[in-house]
């Protein structure tokens, strides 16, 4: 997993180019009609019910556009909330509120979203030891709060992006020439390069199974499209060999049994690909 540093690089260049990209150069509305000097404050109200986050993004946010804004925070991040709830007061310049509030509504409209989501997933596993993993399926340029949202939720992030773990899937096993020539290559390249990188491999049936546990070095097998049947199967061949994840179209209807199936990870792309923004607003008061 990438570390705490390239993890704020990561939210530091979300900031910078949401701000260029909405912001240009001046938001002439408030340019025309509000002084410069003009201060006001205004609330974070929540309109829906859910699981509260991006309050600590927000925070950052309001201290790029302007650190002189002051933030009052009354809900933290993975707070459950409910219609008419306010998670925070900001106060100062006017005009800067406002050209903070449509990333901080953005951002945290999304986040909420896949927070609620993530908690939901994780409330029907409670109990089984099967732990709720994100995947890449995440809106391109705003992968790092869509993951952090998850982390709000109570799931937990599988790798960030393709240089921080191996994992090799079905195209990348039919181009190498098969599975273990797949992973023998990989170890040589992990190798050669001096890089400490773990390492999944996909199985798409019971007898890429039984080639993977023939290889040293697998650090997770993920199980791709398997029945519950074939889960089980897999989850006992595979044994103390190496983890296990289940993936490829489970939902909320399903996930309970794939846990019951014994595997330590289930990965949902519709943590962070189809999920509906919480209602969030910011008013002036």
């Amino acid at each position: 997993m990438i570390s705490d540093i390239q993890f704020q690089k990561e939210l530091d260049i979300i900031i910078t180019n949401a701000i260029r990209e909405d912001v240009g150069d001046g938001d002439h509305s408030s340019l025309a009609c509000i002084p410069a000097t003009a201060t006001g404050r205004a609330k974070l109200l929540v309109k829906d019910n859910g699981i509260l986050a991006g309050v600590d993004f927000a925070k950052q946010v309001f201290a790029y556009v302007d650190p002189n804004l002051e933030i009052e925070v009354f809900l933290q991040d993975g707070t459950p909330v409910k219609y008419g709830d306010v998670a925070f007061h900001v106060s100062g310049s006017s005009q800067s509120i406002l050209k903070a509030e449509r990333l901080v509504l953005n951002a945290m409209q999304r986040m909420s979203a896949i927070a609620t989501k993530t908690k939901k997933y994780v409330d029907i596993l409670e109990g089984t030891g099967t732990k709720v993993l994100d995947t890449r399926k995440t809106t391109p340029g705003i992968r790092a709060i869509e993951k952090w949202a998850v982390k709000i939720g109570g799931g937990e992030n599988h790798r960030f992006a393709l240089y921080d773990m191996v994992m090799l899937k079905d195209n990348h096993i039919d181009f190498a020439g098969g599975i273990t020539q797949a992973i023998t290559k990989t170890h040589e390249y992990l190798k050669a390069n001096n890089l400490d990188l773990k390492i999944i491999v996909e199985a798409r049936d019971l007898d890429e199974v039984r080639e993977i546990i023939s290889n040293p070095g697998v650090h997770r097998i993920l199980l791709d499209n398997f029945d519950y049947k074939q889960t089980r199967e897999a989850v006992e061949l595979i044994g103390n060999y190496c983890q296990t994840e289940s993936s490829g179209g489970i939902n909320e209807d399903t996930m309970r049994h794939y846990a019951d199936c014994g595997v330590n990870y289930i990965s949902s792309g519709a943590l962070t690909h189809s999920i509906y923004n919480l209602d969030l607003s910011l008013k002036a008061f």
